[in-house]
C-alpha cells in the first residue's frame, strides 16, 4: 500500500491517490468529512479555517461506495483559491499582475529559504505553497480511509493533545480508545483533562496578543494491534522506525517517542522493560507497556503509544529578522495568514499518518487484495499467536 498527494495551499485543489486498499471495503464518506472538519477545528486556529469547509470527493477506485482494489483517487477543493486564482493559476504565463504576492523575505523556521536555494526559486511563494500544512488535509483523507480499514480488523486508534506549550493536559491513564474519544469531544482542545481547558485557553489568548505561537506534544494510542507487524531483520523493515518517519514527516514535527521514550533513557533497565506473562486462552502478554507496544521493531500485542513533538508555527505576526533574497538587506520576515497554535488539528494529522503506517504493515504482511479474505487471515493469525 502506498499513497501520493499533490497540490498547493492556494491552488485549485489537493489531490491524493492511494494504491493497495483491499477491494470490498465500504467507505463512509461522512466519516472522512468528519475528520476533515475536525482538522479545521480547535482553539487557536486562524481565519483560513473560516474560509475552507473541506469535503472530499472520491473520483476513482470506488463503485457504489465500495473499494475496487484499484487506485483510489480523491480531491479536496481549496475554496480560498477563488481569491488567488490569478496568482496561483497553474498554466497562465507570469505577469506583473499575477506576481504581486511575491515572497522575498524568508521566515525563520520555515522551508522558504532552503527550498528556494535548492530549487532556485526567486519567488519563495513557490516553496511555501507546497510546504504549507494545508497539504495535511489530504493526508487526513488517506488516514481516514486507512482508519476505516483498521476498524474492520478490530483495531482502534485515536490521536489527541498531550501538551500545549508548557501545559500538560493528558490524564488518559489506562483509558480505552473509546473513553479517550469521549473525553476529547468534551472540549475544543482534544485534551482528556477537562480541568485544564480554561488555563490553556488563557495561554493561547495571551500568546496571540503577543503575536507569538505555541507548539506542543500529541499522543496516539492504537489498541488490539496483532503482535509481529514489522520485522527485526533489517533497519528498513522496523515498523516503529516507519511510524517515526511518518510522524516527523508532518510539518513542524521535530521529535517522536514510543512509550516512555526519552524518559526511558534516564531510567534503569529494570524500570522500563515490560515483563512477560502468559494466560490460558489468551497467550503471551506484558505486565506493563513502557516500550509503547514495540520490541525489536515489531508490535508485541500491547497498545501502541506514540508521542510527537511539534514546534511552534514559524509564521509570527511580530516577525523575526530575515534577509531579502534579492537585495540582501536585513528586513523583517514575511507574514502569511497563520494560527496561534495548530496542535489540536495536528493530533488528527498524526493519528492519520500512524493509521496509514499500520494499514501498510498489515497489507504488507497479509493478502490485502480483498477485505473479507484479509479479515479471515487476520483472525487465523490472531489464533495462531494466541496458541504459540
Amino acid at each position: 500500500m502506498n499513497y501520493l498527494t499533490a497540490g498547493e495551499s492556494h491552488g485549485p485543489q489537493l489531490t491524493g491517490i492511494i494504491e493497495g486498499i483491499p477491494a470490498g471495503l465500504t467507505i463512509d464518506v461522512d466519516e472522512v468529512n468528519a475528520m476533515l472538519a475536525a482538522r479545521q477545528g480547535g482553539y487557536g486556529r486562524g481565519n483560513r479555517q473560516k474560509i475552507e469547509h473541506d469535503t472530499v470527493q472520491f473520483v476513482g477506485g470506488l463503485r457504489h461506495g465500495k473499494t475496487l482494489g484499484s487506485p483510489i483517487a480523491m480531491v479536496v477543493n481549496n475554496r480560498d483559491h477563488a481569491h488567488w486564482s490569478q496568482i496561483m493559476d497553474p498554466t497562465s504565463p507570469e505577469t506583473a499582475e499575477n506576481t504581486l504576492r511575491k515572497v522575498e523575505r524568508p521566515r525563520p523556521g520555515h522551508a522558504d529559504l532552503v527550498g528556494g536555494m535548492k530549487y532556485n526559486h526567486r519567488d519563495l511563494r513557490n516553496v511555501l505553497e507546497r510546504s504549507s500544512a494545508r497539504e495535511t488535509a489530504m493526508r487526513v483523507v488517506v488516514g481516514a480511509v486507512c482508519k476505516q480499514l483498521l476498524n474492520q480488523l478490530d483495531i482502534q486508534i485515536v490521536g489527541f493533545v498531550d501538551t500545549i506549550g508548557n501545559q500538560p493536559a493528558d490524564t488518559a491513564k489506562n483509558l480505552t480508545v473509546s473513553e479517550i474519544e469521549e473525553a476529547i469531544t468534551q472540549n475544543d482542545l482534544r485534551i482528556t483533562d477537562q480541568n485544564k481547558v480554561d488555563e490553556i485557553h488563557d495561554l493561547i489568548d495571551e500568546t496571540k496578543k503577543e503575536g507569538n505561537t505555541l507548539g506542543g506534544i500529541v499522543k496516539v494510542v492504537a489498541t488490539n494491534v496483532p503482535a509481529g507487524l514489522g520485522s527485526y531483520i533489517s533497519w528498513d523493515t522496523k515498523l516503529d522506525a516507519k511510524i517515526a518517519a511518518a510522524v516527523v514527516g508532518v510539518n513542524a514535527f521535530k521529535g517522536v517517542e514510543f512509550g516512555d521514550g526519552f524518559k526511558a533513557a534516564m531510567s534503569k533497565g529494570s524500570d522500563v522493560m515490560d515483563e512477560i506473562d502468559w494466560h490460558e486462552g489468551q497467550g503471551f502478554d506484558r505486565l506493563t507497556d513502557h516500550l509503547g507496544g514495540f520490541e525489536g521493531g515489531m508490535t508485541n500485542g500491547m497498545p501502541i503509544i506514540v508521542r510527537g513533538a511539534m514546534k511552534p508555527i514559524p509564521t509570527l505576526y511580530k516577525p523575526l529578522q530575515s534577509v531579502d533574497v534579492e537585495t540582501k538587506e536585513v528586513k523583517k520576515a514575511s507574514v502569511e495568514r497563520s494560527d496561534t497554535t495548530a496542535i489540536v488539528p495536528a493530533s488528527i494529522v498524526i493519528e492519520s499518518v500512524v493509521a496509514i503506517e499500520l494499514a501498510k504493515a498489515i497489507t504488507d504482511t497479509f493478502d490485502g487484495s480483498n477485505i473479507e479474505r484479509l479479515q479471515r487471515q487476520i483472525a487465523d493469525y490472531r489464533q495462531e499467536i494466541e496458541n504459540f
